[in-house]
């Protein structure tokens, strides 16, 4: 008789947990961005117009973020200052129009971290890059949307 009260009891905290992970997830996650940076005034693959420190122009949007928490990405796992760049000209191809680059402040882009064909959806145009995440196991976050500052587009990541 104990064992069932002491097994229910450890199910409903356990199912009570889990709730509240997954509702916490939820909710549009504001990380740290900084929306221009010095790699944009030489020849590097995040901005066309290197005249100017933009992050949106007609073929390529891009954003540089600080993921405070590990973040699954399309089934890899990212942390720290990454830079995400979105290619229309990808899009229209049929090719990964998104990818995420692992970012060192001090030199810029460095190697691939993921790439995928986004789902691109219209939304209302923010001033800071936002990402909305969600709980689907405890303890781990999996991006499921992310919109860059300026853009009249989110884009849905492919679980």
């Amino acid at each position: 008789m104990r064992i069932r009260i002491l097994t229910g009891a450890a199910m409903v905290f356990g199912v009570a947990a889990v709730a509240t992970l997954t509702v916490r997830g939820a909710a549009h996650m504001d990380l740290c961005c900084a929306e221009t940076h010095d790699c944009c005034t030489g020849d590097h693959a995040c901005c066309d117009n290197k005249a100017t420190n933009t992050n949106l122009t007609s073929d390529r949007q891009w954003s540089i973020a600080n993921f405070t928490e590990t973040v699954r990405v399309n089934g890899r796992y990212v942390a720290g200052p990454v830079l995400i760049v979105h290619d229309m000209k990808k899009m229209a191809n049929g090719e990964p129009c998104t990818t995420f680059y692992r970012f060192d402040p001090a030199y810029g882009p460095k190697e691939e971290l993921v790439s995928f064909h986004c789902i691109p959806k219209r939304a209302a145009k923010l001033e800071s890059t936002t990402f909305k995440t969600v709980t689907i196991e405890p303890g781990v976050k999996t991006l499921v949307e992310y919109q860059i500052a300026g853009d009249e587009e989110a884009h849905g990541v492919p679980r």
